[in-house]
């Protein structure tokens, strides 16, 4: 199917309700199709073969979206927030495209060849405009790419993922209900355009019915105001995200009366974050929803009903679920195995493959990549008993030490246990005796105070002398990009400078 169908389908079964925007005042359902239509025919008559934005949250996400869709163009939103150089030279790669920029964004960019520019207020009035006949919502290829997006780059140069139109139409059938949701849902967006979640969110709620609340950018106290303001009822943030919203909800001024269910993903979550947020939120449903930009968004996901039984239990086994990201979603196939590619039994770790019609792994100039359908995804992982998937991190991010595989997530994991810290990042940086040494990074809570051998003694404690840090940094922040992803090269950079290349 293509999106333009899906559009269509909204349209036509949900007209009156709100698409974007408040309540009342927003664009409907009717008037989105109208307008994405109308900038269907605008974009499919300008010059390039792709249709870039790069901007701030807003309406023209959306529109521009659709719009892309109905042009027969694949839309490409890109990070606002890299430097201008690395800005340009994504777009250089880009063109021919119609590029639309936000503020400032022109004179950032400078003349590009093959980069027709027109700006957002130009777009939105393009799709106000009634002399524009709207494009044929029917017409589209749904094997055509719908979405091209750059990885973050967190260990190598961004490349971008293919996202065809049935991929991403194969995800929102398998999990979405037409018209499901309630006509008071309001889901707010904060993660940026250029994320897949902010893709699939927007497919997502308005196949279902719910009204979107864009926030321009986020901001934890903005984000408790807005979902107050718009009575948001559903919100998607990543681990990063959710601390920063609890110390706002956890001074008292705050409730977020309207919140109903609140998924997170796009990084790992500390239990001790989860937890807090199940105590501080008592009557919102969470589910953790883990996924990769290559098979269109979720593939496993750990529901209310989960997160309620682990919270709740006396079991370890029960209770370490929380530390999951669920079950594969029934339309998902989903194995792991080891480094030859066969299968590996339950409890053992490995790759995670999955395969599906949702899954891409496709890469602009590459190819897709995939085995008979299925995709490595590069995560490390094993299943139980139950089912439950349990992600260690990327298998580049595994240390090597002495010939054994050690996984940073789980000295994170214990790091992160102790009262006094807030956030853990380990790494393996070079080291002539051990070939790698096992370094970390932690930030701890304000007002408490913690040394290295505290928490050297700690990680000992639980784990296994070769797993515990031969150094543990702490500093007032770790890098993260701005969807919440560990920026795992530019600390083992940072901590190779200082500890690197010698026995310790």
């Amino acid at each position: 199917m293509h999106l333009g169908m899906l559009l269509q389908m909204a349209a036509d079964g949900m007209g009156d309700r709100v698409a974007v925007g408040s309540r009342p005042g927003g664009t409907t359902m009717a008037e989105l199709a109208l307008r994405s239509g109308r900038l269907g025919t605008l974009l499919a008559g300008r010059p390039g073969e792709r249709v870039v934005l790069i901007d701030l949250n807003s309406e023209a996400v959306p529109l521009a979206l659709f719009g892309s869709a109905l042009a027969g163009k694949p839309f490409v939103p890109i990070n606002y927030r890299l430097t201008d150089d690395q800005l340009r030279d994504i777009v250089v790669r880009t063109v021919p495209a119609t590029v639309i920029v936000g503020e400032g964004v022109a004179e950032r960019l400078g003349p590009i060849d093959g980069a027709d520019v027109l700006t957002t207020a130009e777009l939105l009035a393009a799709s106000l405009d009634e002399a524009i006949e709207p494009a044929d919502p029917y017409a589209g290829d749904p094997d055509a790419i719908a979405v091209l997006l750059y990885t973050s780059g967190t260990t190598g140069a961004p490349k971008a993922a293919v996202l065809r139109h049935q991929n991403l139409a194969s995800y929102i059938l398998s999990t979405v209900e037409f018209a499901g949701a309630d006509e008071d849902e309001a889901a707010i967006v904060s993660v940026p355009p250029y994320h897949i979640a902010g893709i699939s969110t927007v497919l997502s709620s308005l196949y279902g019915g719910r009204r979107l609340v864009y926030l321009q950018a986020f901001d934890p106290a903005a984000w408790v105001a807005t979902v107050e303001a718009e009575q948001v009822t559903n919100a998607m943030v990543v681990p990063t995200m959710l601390t920063r919203i609890l110390d706002v909800v956890d001074d008292g001024t705050e409730h977020l009366s309207s919140l109903r269910a609140l998924s997170y993903g796009g990084g790992p979550m500390p239990a001790a974050v989860i937890e807090r947020a199940m105590a501080l939120l008592p009557d919102v449903s969470y589910v953790n929803a883990y996924g990769l930009t290559e098979t269109s968004s979720t593939i496993a996901l750990l529901g209310p009903d989960d997160h309620r039984e682990a919270f709740a239990s006396a079991d370890p086994e029960v209770r370490a679920r929380l530390g999951s990201v669920g079950r594969p979603l029934p339309s998902i196939e989903l194995t792991i195995r080891d480094a030859g590619g066969l299968e590996l039994p339950v409890g053992e770790r490995g790759e995670i493959w999955v395969r599906g019609e949702q899954v891409s792994g496709e890469y602009l100039g590459v190819g897709d990549g995939l085995d008979d359908g299925w995709f490595a995804t590069r995560d490390a992982g094993h299943l139980d008993e139950a089912g439950f998937l349990y992600v260690h991190g990327r298998l580049d991010d595994v240390i090597v030490r002495g010939g054994e595989n050690l996984s940073p997530g789980e000295i994170e994991s214990v790091l992160i246990d102790h009262p006094a810290v807030e956030a853990a990042a380990v790494v393996g940086i070079p080291d002539t005796e051990w070939g790698e040494a096992v370094v970390a990074a932690v930030v701890t809570f304000p007002g408490t105070q913690v040394t290295e051998d505290e928490l050297r003694d700690h990680v000992r404690t639980r784990l296994r002398s070769t797993k515990t840090p031969e150094h543990i940094e702490v500093r007032t922040e770790l890098p993260f990009n701005e969807t919440g992803k560990l920026l795992r090269r530019v600390l083992r950079d940072e901590l190779s400078a200082t500890y690197g290349q010698r026995s310790v």
